[in-house]
């Protein structure tokens, strides 16, 4: 299938990285020090939302700024061999200009930036979760994120791999590719599907970008 876009959004953990084991090894961590049951963990969903809102399931809200800083800091302490590149992501952002194309993520800047900088990416556009007020599955970071590179949204492709950012991006009024790195292709609702980045190719042209996807 191919694709013409002024811009191309990425989702980090599960679109471009991968670090899933560290994010549940800090999660759980996190939980044992603050009480949390095994029971009322299991019934939040963690991927692809702010810590913010994920901690605000948990614990009240007079807790939330000590809690969220102390995941913060166990999730970066754990980035060092805990961040892998997915299949594709070095070589399809090596293809695109980087006025092109924005990392847009639900982690602070601060990890998003260490997980992005372990695996030898560094976007000259990231919005992340200190940017916003209201994280996916509201538009707001991919708009934000049009804007900053200044398209239109609707000539703008969202990659995720996650419900609440395919939902983003569809409200945004963007074309959808979702990534089956986390989650089955009946769970997500886009577009176009792949198995993952190394599914894409890119062309820089003079209107814009060429996708072309295979799968």
């Amino acid at each position: 299938m191919k694709i013409s876009a002024a811009a191309l959004l990425f989702d980090n953990d599960g679109t471009l990285v991968s670090s899933i084991d560290s994010v549940q090894r800090c999660w759980a961590r996190w939980a044992g020090e603050y009480g949390i049951t095994a029971e009322d963990f299991a019934r939040v969903e963690l991927h692809g939302r702010p810590a913010a809102e994920i901690i605000a399931d948990l614990l009240p809200a007079a807790r939330i700024p000590e809690a969220l800083a102390r995941i913060e800091q166990l999730e970066v302490e754990d980035v060092a061999g805990g961040v892998v590149a997915l299949p594709g992501t070095l070589e399809l952002l090596a293809q695109l200009p980087p006025e092109r194309w924005a990392v847009v993520t639900s982690a602070t800047s601060r990890l998003a930036e260490a997980r992005l900088a372990e695996v030898g990416i560094h976007p000259k556009t990231l919005i992340a979760a200190d940017d916003i007020t209201r994280g996916k599955p509201d538009p707001e970071p991919f708009l934000l994120a049009a804007r900053r590179l200044g398209v239109d949204p609707a000539r703008c492709v969202v990659f995720e791999d996650a419900p609440a950012g395919l939902a983003a991006g569809r409200a945004a009024g963007m074309t959808t590719v979702a990534l089956t790195t986390t989650h089955r292709a009946g769970e997500l609702s886009a577009d176009v599907l792949v198995a993952d980045l190394s599914a894409v190719s890119v062309q820089a042209t003079a209107d814009g970008l060429e996708i072309v996807t295979a799968d």
